[in-house]
This record gives C-alpha cells, sequence and structure tokens, in this order.
C-alpha cells in the first residue's frame, strides 16, 4: 500500500486556518504542529511548488520594504476538497513512534546494569520538562473556556499529548524505583 503523503493534508489544514508564507509553514512546524509532527523546511518548500502544480494551492506575491517579495499561499477549491475528503478518510493503522530511549532499553540485559539508573533520570528530566511546556501551552492557548469549543481538535491533540507525557513520566518513576541500583 502506498505511503500518504500527510505533510501536505498538514499543509492544506495549515492554510484553511489562514494564508500563509512558506516561512510562516515553517514555524507552525516549530511550534504548533511539532508538539506531534515534524517536518523541515527543506520539506516544506519543495512541497509547496508541486502542491501548486497540482492546483491545490495558489500564492500572490507580497512586497515588504522595497524589494523583500513574499509568496503567500492559499488553498484552491481543488485542495480544500482534497484536505475535507483526508479529513474524514479512515485512519486504519497505528501511529508508531520512534523512541530511541525505549530502543536502547530492548538491549538492556539485566535489571542491575549501572547505566539504567542515569538513562531513567535523563529521560525523567526530559519529559517532566515537556509535560511542563505541554501545561503551560494549554494555560496560554485555553485559559478561556470558549478557546477549546473554537478550535476543539487543537484542544484534544493538546490533551492527549498532556496524557501521553503524565503517563511516561509516571511510568519512568515507578521503573526508577523497581532498579536496585537508583
Amino acid at each position: 500500500m502506498a505511503q500518504r503523503n500527510t505533510l501536505q493534508y498538514i499543509i492544506l489544514g495549515l492554510l484553511s486556518q489562514a494564508p500563509r508564507t512558506g516561512y510562516e509553514l515553517t514555524q507552525d512546524f516549530a511550534h504548533e504542529i511539532g508538539e506531534f509532527w515534524q517536518a523541515q523546511h527543506s520539506q516544506i518548500y519543495p512541497l509547496l511548488g508541486k502542491m501548486e502544480a497540482q492546483g491545490l494551492i495558489a500564492h500572490t506575491v507580497e512586497v515588504t520594504g522595497t524589494k523583500l517579495e513574499k509568496k503567500r499561499y492559499r488553498n484552491t477549491a481543488e485542495g480544500q476538497a482534497v484536505l475535507t475528503a483526508w479529513v474524514g478518510s479512515p485512519t486504519p493503522t497505528m501511529a508508531t513512534t520512534k523512541d530511541e530511549f525505549v530502543l536502547k532499553l530492548y538491549f538492556v540485559q539485566r535489571a542491575d546494569d549501572t547505566r539504567l539508573p542515569g538513562m531513567i533520570k535523563e529521560q525523567l528530566r526530559i519529559h517532566r520538562e515537556w509535560l511542563q511546556h505541554l501545561e503551560a501551552r494549554r494555560q496560554l492557548l485555553f485559559a478561556d473556556p470558549d478557546a477549546a469549543s473554537q478550535q476543539f481538535g487543537h484542544y484534544l491533540i493538546l490533551d492527549h499529548a498532556l496524557t501521553r507525557e503524565r503517563q511516561y513520566v509516571q511510568w519512568l518513576e515507578e521503573q526508577l524505583a523497581r532498579l536496585p541500583h537508583n
């Protein structure tokens, strides 16, 4: 089965919210979308050209200052139809995560491995910091109860991320407590 180009759907979704420049799209991946999906500048810009050639998006040129030209992209009717169809389509596969820490754990042979306490403590620090970041994002974006109803999908994603991080921190704490060397 061919893999979907999920990045194109994310771009269509962002453009459905408001027209954006390539730079603004890149910033969305660094902040909002980056909490659950990664994409680099080197992936985004070539895809914009491809999507425009396919008729999914179009751009207008804006001049800022005396010389700087920026392309501001928006969805075409065809692009909006593709996005609408994708959002409503089934998601039949379970997502897999690439977690290097968990992969390393797979190769640890013994509970008394002296590397384990340090590894787990490092992950606890990282995940606690990320949990604090997510809690701050929720406070910033959804302190007003009406905000959650206006951006319900974003609210659900953030709630999912918070739940996942709380469970990960709890699991790490439990594993650290089980170790003979902690």
